[in-house]
């Protein structure tokens, strides 16, 4: 074999990279030419799914090339040096201050806030400043959090890590997310807030925010339990702003203390970028936020991640330039058109019976309709990956682990047209599946699904 650390001999060896084993457990012992170590790698990616025919995952997976480009100028910035990056940190605040007046804060331009990894880190930044707050007024008793059962697991992680009680409301029926009334039933002295999800990940419906707002409103009359709320906006924070702007659920119901969102799901960036906004300064406790002195200046900061690239907050500028308001109305509603359209015409089969239509997430949920026993949800997945259809099937969680369905993320990219290939597809697969004896998967058979 040649030696990779010969370059002329790697260089002039077009066999060279069939001859060579890529390190699994150990590094190799030499060195490889930057353009064979790029096409082994490429090579073994393309095994994974095509980020295009994904409709499990709701994070963003097309964005322009001036954005890819830009990202690039920005890979080697760390977001935590803003005295050297001090351009990079204005474009964060601007990002804050624009969704702050997205969500109407009462003051947009001194809303504070951050940028995070994620939906799950913004959460338990979230989470911490309400067990802090709770914390100053208790009388020692254990700390809990009411959420539905549809929550995601970030929530549940947060109160394993953070030693917080957890009060899931569990699925009941056909109530498959938290309501005012079962909220309030578990609320207690030592409850230290109420998240409610705009747009649940299992169905894409909202919980009814305001409702919630009302009913707490209600228990501080009657108990003299001041209970803030937490809205956890993964999702729908990006969507109901711009298709719903008359829904209540944002900073005008005084009872909401914080938000979160993620901007690479429906903020519409690439992986690596969530945000978390408190409607006023003193909601976000003081001794969370820590004064770093740090290369040469020193500055608040108050994530739970520290070096980071600036990339993805740069990008999130970029679409909020890009696009403006009305342009990012015509992207969601696009795919809200989209999202009913292919729920409608799954209906229509008179094969699947739908749990939800996409018209709140653009995100729809649907089972099998009774009678049909030749096949299951698991089945169909299984038949459109063989497609090349990524299309997750799952079920809902206690109390409804009788229901499983399959559910489809309309994202940006996502076309009329590709909604009739899928549907062409699906009309392809269901004779076979209407052939069977009997279903053939089950949940256990499934590949893992983390909602």
């Amino acid at each position: 074999m040649h030696r990779a650390g010969n370059i002329v001999a790697t260089t002039a060896n077009p066999d060279f990279g069939r001859e060579l084993t890529l390190p699994v457990h150990k590094l190799g012992p030499d060195p490889v030419p930057a353009a064979v170590a790029h096409q082994l790698i490429h090579d073994e990616l393309l095994l994974d799914g095509n980020a295009a025919l994904n409709l499990a995952t709701f994070v963003t997976t097309w964005m322009e090339p001036q954005a890819g480009v830009l990202m690039a100028e920005c890979a080697d910035k760390n977001m935590i040096d803003k005295d050297e990056y001090p351009l990079t940190a204005e474009i964060e605040r601007r990002c804050v201050a624009i969704l702050a007046d997205l969500w109407h804060a009462p003051d947009p331009a001194g809303t504070i806030g951050c940028s995070t990894t994620g939906s799950s880190e913004a959460c338990m930044l979230a989470g911490m400043a309400l067990k802090r707050r709770w914390a100053k007024g208790s009388m020692g008793g254990r700390p809990n959090l009411v959420m539905g059962g549809n929550v995601q697991v970030c929530w549940e992680k947060f109160c394993n890590y953070w030693e917080v009680e957890p009060r899931l409301v569990p699925m009941a029926g056909d109530r498959f997310h938290l309501d005012a009334a079962e909220a309030v039933a578990r609320c207690d002295e030592n409850t230290i807030g109420v998240v409610a999800v705009l747009g649940s990940t299992f169905d894409g419906s909202y919980e009814p925010v305001a409702e919630i707002a009302a009913a707490l409103d209600d228990l501080q009359e009657r108990r003299g339990w001041d209970i803030p709320i937490h809205v956890d906006g993964a999702s729908g924070g990006m969507i109901a702003p711009f298709l719903d702007p008359d829904l209540a659920w944002d900073f005008r119901l005084p009872r909401v203390a914080s938000i979160n969102t993620s901007g690479h799901k429906y903020g519409l960036v690439y992986p690596g970028v969530g945000w978390v906004l408190w409607r006023e300064k003193h909601l976000l406790p003081e001794e969370l936020v820590f004064n770093v002195n740090y290369l040469g200046g020193s500055m608040p900061t108050f994530a739970l991640n520290f070096s980071r690239p600036g990339a993805q907050v740069v990008a999130q500028y970029y679409m909020f330039l890009r696009l403006g308001r009305e342009g990012f109305r015509a992207v969601q509603q696009a795919s809200r058109d989209v999202a009913t359209y292919l729920s409608g015409k799954i209906a229509e089969t008179g094969q699947f019976a739908l749990v939800s239509r996409g018209d709140q997430l653009p995100v729809f949920a649907f089972t099998t309709a009774p009678g049909v026993t030749a096949y299951n949800v698991f089945d169909v997945s299984r038949a459109l990956r063989e497609r090349g259809w990524l299309v997750p099937a799952y079920t809902f969680p206690k109390n409804r682990t009788d229901l499983a369905v399959l559910r489809v993320v309309v994202r940006n990219g996502f076309s009329h047209d590709m909604a009739d290939l899928l549907l062409a597809d699906l009309d392809r697969a269901l004779p076979e599946l209407k052939a069977q004896p009997g279903p053939r998967r089950t949940a256990a058979d499934a590949s893992s699904f983390h909602h």
